[in-house]
């Protein structure tokens, strides 16, 4: 009966339109109130325990690295990088568009930053060189979702304070699988573009690919300073927050020249904004996942998974199918707090990895992202380029399909994930 009435009520408020970190909140404290004995006044206290953890700083401070990157024009010196590597391939400006984003997530860490820094530098030149809607905004869109797989990845912090697993080793557990899906795009674009008729170019001379790079340099820096710095002992993945902040503030003012002092207010108020969302959602998520282990409940459905012969197989295409819907509906960190109690237990109890079963979470969001009728990244898209909700999807379909397919090969291949992970770590 707490089970019935827990789940109704957080399904139900949703779905009149209460924001998740609400519903999280009021269907806990109302299951609460009507089934234990429990005293109230200590969900105060639980949200503090929850939220006074030193691996969460790093949440704001990715945030904030981001939207200076985005604000500024590392994107554009990406995009023009990326142009003279394949831009003379058929389909090559949304290859490039492909490659950039790769890039630009490792520096971002959120999808829709990475949509919206790529997508408003290439979407116009992609439409101009002839090419559709398809190739335009439905590959930026798509590759955008790359965000959070490719390290530093936000969704990997939330997933693993929740879960209790190593950020390090989460990050590196999703460079294969990101590396994997962007290529995959790419040569899809590329085969998509050659059936459709469309024609290569004349190959960018070295000296226009040299000219490139070295313009964009100090912001691919980034990503060996963050990433190399947690693998070398340097800093650990929370100081790495810290650490790229203050990068993205020396090549944006004194390297780039791009920001100015004016602009920072509106760039740390957004991000304050997008990190106080995050949180909010986390502190309300620790009292349901509180209330869900005091009741016993991970427990119980994993006992019924296990008596129900239930094999990883099974398992894993419905976690996949669970995902799928709630990706429809929900924020990502939204989803993977309240998942993880739940399939977690189950996962560990069937043999899954716990750093297998969260890159499969992360997967399974970045199709929720181009998925109606709360798909961030579509948002976004149709923000950018003024077309409807609707044509981005439908845009965005052959690309997702390309991600279904990865997701596939992610869940049934656990090497892809583990492979990097295993050979840094050795577990």
């Amino acid at each position: 009966m707490v089970i019935v009435t827990l789940f109704s009520l957080l399904f139900g408020l949703m779905l009149v339109g209460v924001p998740v970190a609400v519903s999280l909140g009021i269907s806990t404290l109302a299951s609460a109130f009507l089934f234990t004995d429990n005293d109230l006044m200590g969900v105060a206290s639980h949200i503090f325990d929850g939220l006074n953890k030193y691996t969460l700083m790093a949440i704001p401070m990715f945030v904030l690295a981001g939207s200076l990157l985005a604000r500024g024009s590392a994107a554009t010196r990406i995009v023009n990088f990326a142009k003279s590597v394949v831009g003379h391939l058929p389909g090559g400006l949304p290859i490039a568009a492909i490659l950039a984003s790769v890039i630009f997530a490792a520096i971002s860490g959120s999808s829709p930053a990475t949509v919206a820094a790529i997508g408003s530098v290439m979407y116009g030149a992609i439409k101009q060189a002839g090419y559709n809607n398809q190739f335009a905004i439905g590959t930026i869109t798509t590759a955008g979702t790359l965000g959070i797989l490719i390290p530093p990845s936000i969704v990997f912090i939330v997933y693993g304070v929740s879960a209790e697993q190593s950020i390090a080793k989460l990050f590196m557990a999703g460079v294969v699988p990101g590396l994997m899906l962007g290529a995959m795009m790419m040569i899809a674009t590329y085969i998509l573009a050659v059936r459709s008729g469309y024609k290569g170019s004349k190959r960018a001379p070295f000296s226009e690919m040299f000219r490139t790079f070295k313009e964009s340099v100090w912001a691919l820096l980034i990503i060996i300073v963050v990433i190399g710095g947690i693998y070398g002992g340097i800093f650990t993945p929370t100081e790495a927050g810290a650490v790229s902040v203050v990068y993205a503030l020396f090549i944006s003012f004194f390297v780039y020249k791009d920001l100015k002092i004016r602009d920072l207010y509106k760039i740390v108020l957004d991000s304050a904004q997008t990190s106080s969302m995050i949180f909010f959602i986390i502190a309300n998520a620790m009292i349901f996942a509180h209330f869900l282990t005091d009741e016993q409940i991970p427990q119980t459905i994993t006992q019924m998974i296990l008596d129900a012969n239930v094999t990883p197989l099974m398992f894993l295409i419905i976690v996949n199918i669970l995902l799928l819907v709630m990706g429809q509906f929900m924020e990502p960190s939204s989803v993977v707090m309240i998942t993880v109690p739940l399939l977690l237990p189950i996962g560990v109890a069937l043999g899954i990895d716990p750093i297998h079963l969260g890159v499969i979470m992360v997967v399974n969001m970045e199709i929720g992202m181009i998925t109606p009728p709360v798909g961030l990244n579509i948002l976004v898209g149709s923000g950018i380029t003024g077309l409807s909700m609707g044509t981005v999807t439908k845009a965005s379909i052959p690309m997702t399909l390309v991600l279904l397919l990865g997701l596939i090969l992610v869940t049934y291949i656990p090497a892809i994930s583990l492979w990097l992970p295993n050979l840094m770590f050795g577990y």
